[in-house]
């Protein structure tokens, strides 16, 4: 596997993100509070560009102890990303399918050298 240039890491800051062509596959690096996560750029829902939408705090459900709803709220520990042709939801550490968890997206490493960020495809 090679090494790609994707940016200049002085130029990419947090809540950034970048799709670069490495051959035929696309590929999303986002950068959230210092960290980069790269996946595909192919929703497993329909192939629409599932990097490309929203980035958004996960929404939580908030239960009394008998389970009856006390509201919904973003957990700003948990990040998200939408594709933006159905809405098909992904987490962003993990690169999971939040309604179905047995579904992710492909992930690439990210390395950083320097002033320069990469991504190993």
């Amino acid at each position: 596997m090679a090494e790609q240039f994707v940016a200049k890491a002085s130029e990419f800051q947090n809540g950034d993100r970048q799709i670069i062509r490495v051959g035929e596959d696309e590929i999303g690096i986002f950068k959230h509070e210092g960290k980069y996560y790269a996946y595909s750029n192919f929703c497993l829902h329909q192939g629409g560009p599932a990097c490309e939408g929203l980035t958004i705090a996960g929404v939580k459900e908030k239960l009394r102890d008998d389970k009856t709803s006390v509201g919904l709220y973003f957990d700003e520990n948990s990040m998200h990303f939408v594709c933006p042709w159905h809405g098909y939801e992904y987490d962003m550490f993990s690169g999971e399918q939040v309604a179905d968890r047995r579904l992710k997206l492909k992930k690439y490493n990210v390395v950083q050298k320097g002033d320069e960020v990469y991504v190993v495809a």
